[in-house]
This record gives C-alpha cells, structure tokens and sequence, in this order.
C-alpha cells in the first residue's frame, strides 16, 4: 500500500456498449469525486474502460469521454477476444499505476455504490474484496437454478469459487502481481483469485436490472464459460469417465455371464433388444469419453502455442490528460 492516499483504477470491460458507455461514465464519475473528496483514494485515480473490438461507437464515446473527463482511460484491442481476455487486459495494464483495482462491467447491473465500501475495506487491510450478489431476483428460475447448479458442481469437484460472485471486485497491488504470474491462456479468473490467498472478504449488494442493451452472456456463451471453468481446474471428469468405464466392463460380463447361462439353459433369447441398448448406450458413452478428453486436448494444444491473450489497438494512457473535470453529474 502507498503512503498517503491509494490510487485507484476502475476496470470496465466493454463490447459494444455504446447505450449503457454515458451513464455508466456518469455514475463511476460520481464515485471517483466522493472517494477522492473523503480523501479515500488520490486523485489521480482512473477509470480505464476496455474495448474489446467493439463494432458499435463504444470507442468514439470513449475518445470523447476521455477528452473532457481526467477520470475516463480508455485501452482498444485490435479484435474481440471476450470478456475475460478484456479484463485480463486491463487488469495487466493497470498494475504498473495503481495502488488497487476494481473490476466492474459496464451494463450497470452491479451496484456502483459498493465501490465505497470496498475501499473501506482496502483500507482495513484487505487484499482481495468480493462483490457478492445478496440475492438473484432479478435472474430468470432458469439461470438462477443453473448458476447454483454450476457452484455445487464446482465446489464438488474441490474449486474453491465464491458463490454469486462474478467479477466484481476489488484486488490489491500485491496481489494483482501475483495473480499476473499466471500466464495460461485459459484463465478462469473467478477460480484463480481465490487460489491467492491474502487477506479477503465480501461485500453484499443487490444487483439490478440492466440499465440498457442486450446481455453479453446468452445461453450458449454461458454454458461455454462454465465448461472452461471445469475442464481449467479440475480432471475430475476424466477420472469419472475411467470409473464409468471399469463400471461397463463389469456390466458387461455379467451381460456376458447372463447370456452364457441362458445359452446353456437353452431358452430362447431374442436378444435384438438387449444388443441394440447395448450399442446405442456404450457408443453414446464413447463418445462422451472422446469428447471430454478432447477437450482437455485441445486446452493443451491451445496452451503450447503460447499465444498473447491480447493485443492492444490503441491506448489513451500513453497521452496525458488531467485537466480540470468539467462538471459531469
């Protein structure tokens, strides 16, 4: 932590947020000016918004925003490489200036108020702030159910993930240089974070609708992103493909065994249906086993190839802008 007052860096992945990018300006604007006027952050503190390839004017709004206010940095990458590579964009670049960082995404559904309290927190001593929702009215009982499903499912195969927490948090300076060490380019923040250690804790809020746009996170996308995260941290579902294995071979002899007695007996024995259940239940198993592993190969694959995870376009960093904000609210 830096003598005197910490500067502070509020992460904003975007993609094509070009309805939500003035009024999520506006409200993070605001709390920038309430924490360096209660003398919580300095004042050099910034927000540094992510476009991740947008197709929309989400970065001419940016360029705008970032010449009438000193808060507002903005980072364009060359092409979409999702919001998780965004993040890890921004997070790496802000690292070098800031004393800690915020992470946040720009559609306004996680309380921009909560920032206030994990700076308190940072204050007390804490590394690592989560941002955790208190309740999920405002999910459908679909996603709602499945969210739930997939942090049962996580915490059973020993990921240590917290539940209704997303990526909205706050993480030291410290930590941050330690959470940059990890250069697989299959990186599930949400599961890394907490492998950490340092001292952490929660906050609470109430997540709202979201202030405009359509969601980045469809199905598809969802389960995609819930699927990385599994096959990321844990082979637990190989091993379960291997027990299922050992447990169709001794299905299949005592099928075997049964066939063999009933041969003997000589009753008769159709046999069609028993065969043909057989073959549609053991391929289909098969298949699930090739798929799988293969996912697991082709992780490996992706990770030899050591690829950047990014690639930055433009930078509004490298120019240097503090003058006096004009008034924003």
């Amino acid at each position: 932590m830096s003598v005197g007052e910490p500067v502070l860096t509020i992460v904003v992945p975007c993609y094509n947020e070009e309805q939500v990018l003035h009024e999520t300006t506006r409200e993070l604007t605001r709390i920038m000016k309430e924490l360096v006027e209660k003398n919580k952050i300095d004042q050099n503190s910034s927000i540094l918004f992510v476009d991740d390839g947008s197709k929309d004017s989400t970065w001419r709004i940016l360029e705008e925003n970032h010449e009438i206010n000193p808060y507002v940095q903005g980072i364009k990458l060359s092409r979409n490489f999702g919001h998780q590579g965004a993040l890890i964009a921004g997070l790496e670049t802000s690292q070098n200036y800031s004393d800690c960082v915020v992470s946040i995404d720009a559609d306004l559904q996680d309380d921009v108020n909560a920032i206030l309290e994990f700076i308190d927190k940072y204050h007390e001593g804490y590394d690592i702030v989560y941002g955790v929702r208190d309740k999920r009215d405002t999910d459908t009982p679909f996603k709602r159910n499945t969210a739930l499903a997939f942090y049962k499912i996580m915490s059973n195969l020993g990921v240590n993930l917290v539940p209704n927490h997303a990526d909205f948090r706050l993480i030291s300076k410290r930590a941050l240089s330690e959470f940059v060490k990890y250069q697989e380019e299959n990186l599930f923040i949400r599961g890394i974070v907490p492998l950490l250690g340092f001292k952490q804790t929660k906050v609470y809020y109430n997540r709202k609708e979201r202030f405009a746009g359509e969601s980045k996170y469809p199905l598809k996308k969802m389960l995609s992103f819930a699927l990385d995260g599994i096959t990321s941290f844990s082979v637990v579902p190989i091993k379960l493909v291997t027990a299922f294995g050992f447990f169709l071979v001794l299905f299949g002899m005592g099928i075997a065994g049964y066939s063999l007695i009933e041969k003997l007996l000589e009753h008769t024995i159709s046999g069609w249906t028993s065969l043909m259940i057989s073959i549609w239940i053991v391929g289909g198993m098969q298949l699930i086993a090739i798929g799988i592993i293969g996912e697991y190969v082709g992780k490996i694959f992706k990770e030899t190839k050591h690829r950047p995870r990014y690639t930055i376009e433009k930078n509004t960093l490298e120019q240097s802008n503090k003058n006096t904000i004009k008034e924003y609210i």
